[in-house]
């Protein structure tokens, strides 16, 4: 029931398609049986043993459903059957039967294509909303979040957890409403036509659904295991893709293509298993219908031949009929269990995206920020990632219209500081404030606002130039794009491209080289005016023609803006106005270039090691 309930609660949203459905599949379980009954004077007809009923019986009172009687129906039933008889002839008679019998089908199977109707348009809706609130809530989660999860296994969950899901809600309302009710209105009426023997009927279903049970708990584990394993699948094809390069380079296809075959190996062992056991249901099932129909003709058969026990031939025909058409709701039960068993497995993987803290909170009363008036500053503050140490006690001050560089030795801090400011991460102990108030204090999108980041690595999408440049700020016209290409020396060799800013740039910008994919990054920074420039190694990773192009870029920017300039090659931070040396988190030096030279403590170590490899 738990494994019910975890479908049922996605489709709240969409309970009056739910209900429309419900509504539907049980007019279609009613009119089925009905159309079941107009058989039984069919046969009587045919075999000439019609039931007669010479004088009209009492009118059944439908507004006290509880005092209706198995007889007053039958009788009702068969003074109709007899008086069209009577009245047109048994061939005509038949012939009038066979017609409402085609009425009546048609009503039922409209009715069913009514249900599914709803029921596909609940299914959908749901999965829409799944995928629209997985896709939010990555784009929301600390990217602590991502350096623990694999990507592949989230992609895993976005589209095979969610297809199974799809496949469950349908399973479930199936489970929930339609095969029960089919299966309880099929009792009811064996039951009325003969009671003996749908209680023994009753007496042999029960070990046939504790088996099935068994199988589907089985099932649910193995499905667990198989789309994790899926998701290993899918991690590695996403870092294979990233790594071409590097496994060919250092011939490592072999050794790549072996990881993968296990995992497939280890994922097609885990499918065929679960397979194996989803097919062993319908079999199961099937074989115990066919256990269960062959006890009922022989118990039924003891009934018709014994007399004084009222089952007539035509009556026992018509038993076995709506008893073999129960049987595929019984069967669709089972794939039912299975496929919500499954589902709910997905639902449970899913549900660990959905549920991720967001660690990076805003206030209910938070501030907005649309710009820096005075400062930037850093208190005291200290931050850990997985209880390990990554800054400690770090304070400095950026003003307005000041630029500042953070060096130092790999594994300092510098970057971490950059993710701070627009928090990515929030610091554990002390605080950044902006303008006297604390960051925590103002709306997260507008401290974001503050800042344009260009990263080392240039991050650009498989789009065009102009779009690239645009992202993140649909309101600006082409002519401020342009001017933004101008400003980040980009503006040229754009228009030397194919198609000028029209340019598709290829996936992560392949197209182009990397001191362009970097000046577009450039580019794109300087469109939004941010108040703040962070420069994360922006050059670190060029060769010496794009870094010096890069680099005029940088200069026109850090005259004349709030910048922090995060430098791995310190000959490109001369003209800041302040530098500060990290080491192992801490802040060990800062000053101006000239200043920390004539200090020759660790700035001057760096900047000579630079010098001489240079």
């Amino acid at each position: 029931m738990k494994s019910l309930w975890k479908i049922l609660r996605l489709a709240k949203p969409y309970k009056g398609k739910a209900v429309l459905g419900v509504i539907f599949n049980i007019l279609s379980v009613i009119f089925s049986l009905i159309s079941f009954t107009f058989f039984i004077p069919v046969l009587d007809i045919l075999f000439n043993q019609t039931h007669k009923v010479l004088h009209p019986p009492a009118a059944i009172d439908w507004s006290h459903p509880w005092t209706i009687s198995k007889s007053a129906i039958a009788d009702n039933f068969y003074f109709f059957v007899g008086t069209l008889i009577e009245k047109n002839g048994s061939l005509n008679a038949l012939f009038y039967i066979s017609m409402a019998i085609l009425v009546l089908f048609f009503i039922k199977n409209l009715f069913r294509y009514l249900g599914m109707f709803y029921i596909d348009a609940l299914r959908i809706g749901v999965i829409k909303d799944l995928r629209n609130s997985i896709f939010h809530k990555i784009l929301i989660l600390p990217l602590s979040f991502f350096t623990e999860q694999r990507k592949g296994d989230i992609i895993a969950r976005s589209t095979n957890d969610i297809q199974e899901i799809e496949w469950s809600i349908a399973s479930s309302l199936e489970m929930l409403f339609r095969d029960p009710l089919s299966i309880v209105l099929s009792f009811v009426f064996l039951f009325m036509m003969s009671p003996q023997l749908t209680l023994f009927v009753l007496i042999l279903f029960p070990p046939s659904g504790i088996l099935i049970a068994k199988i589907g708990n089985s099932l649910r584990k193995t499905s667990v295991k198989q789309q994790a394993k899926m998701g290993d699948i899918l991690s590695m094809l996403e870092e294979t893709l990233g790594g071409l390069k590097i496994i060919k380079a250092f011939n490592a296809i072999r050794l790549t293509n072996d990881n993968f075959r296990r995992r497939n190996e280890e994922y097609s062992r885990l499918t065929l298993s679960m397979y194996r056991k989803r097919d062993l249901a319908s079999p199961i099932s099937e074989f115990l219908g066919a256990v269960i129909m062959v006890a009922v003709l022989l118990y039924a058969g003891r009934l018709v031949l014994a007399p004084d026990h009222g089952l007539s031939g035509s009556v026992f025909i018509m038993y076995l009929v709506v008893f073999s058409q129960m049987i595929p709701p019984v069967k669709s039960l089972t794939r039912a269990v299975y496929n919500v068993q499954k589902g709910a497995a997905s639902v449970e993987r899913i549900e660990k995206i959905l549920n991720a803290p967001e660690i990076i909170e805003e206030k209910e009363d938070a501030i907005p920020i649309d710009e820096l008036k005075d400062r930037i500053e850093l208190k005291n503050v200290s931050f850990q990632y997985e209880q390990k140490p990554i800054l400690s006690d770090i304070n400095f001050t950026v003003f307005k219209g000041k630029s500042v560089a953070l060096v130092g030795p790999s594994g300092g801090g510098k970057s971490t500081i950059a993710n701070l400011l627009p928090r990515f991460y929030d610091c554990q102990q002390g605080d950044i404030l902006i303008d006297g108030i604390s960051i925590r204090d103002y709306t997260i999108s507008g401290v974001r606002n503050l800042f344009g980041i260009v990263t080392q690595e240039p991050i650009l999408f498989n789009d065009t130039i102009y779009n690239n440049i645009l992202f993140g700020y649909e309101k600006a016209g082409k002519a401020e794009v342009i001017e933004a290409a101008k400003i980040a020396h980009a503006h040229d060799f754009i228009l030397q491209t194919e198609k000028g800013y029209d340019t598709v740039v290829g996936d992560r910008g392949a197209k182009l080289s990397g001191g362009q994919r970097q000046r577009i990054s450039i580019a794109r920074a300087v469109l939004r005016k941010p108040s703040v420039f962070i420069f994360d190694e922006a050059t670190s990773s060029l060769d010496t023609k794009s870094e010096r192009m890069v680099q005029a870029a940088l200069e026109g920017l850090l005259s004349s803006h709030t910048s922090i300039v995060i430098a791995h090659r310190l000959s490109t931070i001369k003209n800041v106005d302040t530098i500060l040396v990290l080491e192992k988190g801490k802040i060990v030096e800062q000053g101006t270039h000239d200043e920390l030279l004539r200090k020759e403590g660790l700035y001057h170590k760096l900047y000579n090691m630079q010098y001489f490899d240079e």
